[in-house]
């Protein structure tokens, strides 16, 4: 998409490696507590609001699931490997400077909380580079629904068209396909399906390719 009006970012597996964190805190505290999950179930759930991935894992684990005990389990881990292991995705903060640069207004649409937005973009001195953050809390339905892009789109005050998405789930395209926004999909953990190949203008290796794609002759239209 040439010479977008905004960019709408997603968060989690798009800026940061935190879903590849989360995935790992999550399968190891299911074996910890003997839950039978399969990577393939989990991944379903990514991009995903939190009671929809509550009611997944509880219809994997079954009704007996003490699922508060469990996400506690996997939150406590999580939360340490982001002490540790939090990382910033390749070409993030150089496309936040191609931007910046242009004048391009910048919003994030997340399924995450406020809080772990709020974390994250302290983490790496990145709380001023966007003028709209969208996350739990500020849309009544969740990813792979619109409504978190619109949200984006109406609080920059830019028409949903002329937005460009970028997204590396699924749930994440679909919903900023939606929402009528150019997609650029940066596959994370998730690979890049012949359904998302139609739903996407374009699948990015990384967030350098995207500026490849903005900034060359030869992006996508």
């Amino acid at each position: 998409m040439k010479n977008p009006a905004s960019v709408v970012f997603d968060m989690d597996g798009l800026m940061f490696n935190t879903e590849a964190l989360c995935r790992d805190a999550t399968m190891s505290a299911a074996h910890a507590a003997g839950y039978d999950l399969p990577a393939a179930v989990y991944l379903a759930t990514i991009g995903l609001p939190g009671q929809e991935t509550r009611a997944s894992f509880q219809a994997r684990f079954g009704p007996g699931v003490d699922f508060d005990q469990f996400w506690s389990s996997a939150t406590g881990r999580f939360r340490q490997l982001m002490d540790t292991d939090l990382r910033l995705k390749d070409g993030l903060a150089e496309l936040l400077d191609d931007l910046d640069r242009l004048g391009i207004p910048k919003a994030i649409a997340t399924s995450s909380r406020h809080e772990s937005v709020d974390h994250h973009l302290a983490a790496y001195g990145l709380s001023h580079r966007f003028d709209v953050i969208v996350a739990k809390g500020d849309y009544a339905r969740g990813k792979p629904d619109p409504e978190p892009f619109l949200t984006a789109a109406k609080r920059l005050g830019v028409d949903p068209a002329r937005c460009l998405a970028l997204e590396d789930s699924h749930n994440g395209a679909r919903a900023a396909a939606a929402a009528g926004m150019a997609t650029i999909m940066v596959p994370d953990l998730l690979p890049a399906t012949e359904e998302m190949q139609a739903l996407c203008v374009a699948i990015a290796r990384d967030l350098h390719e995207v500026r490849s794609f903005l900034w060359s002759d030869d992006r996508p239209e």
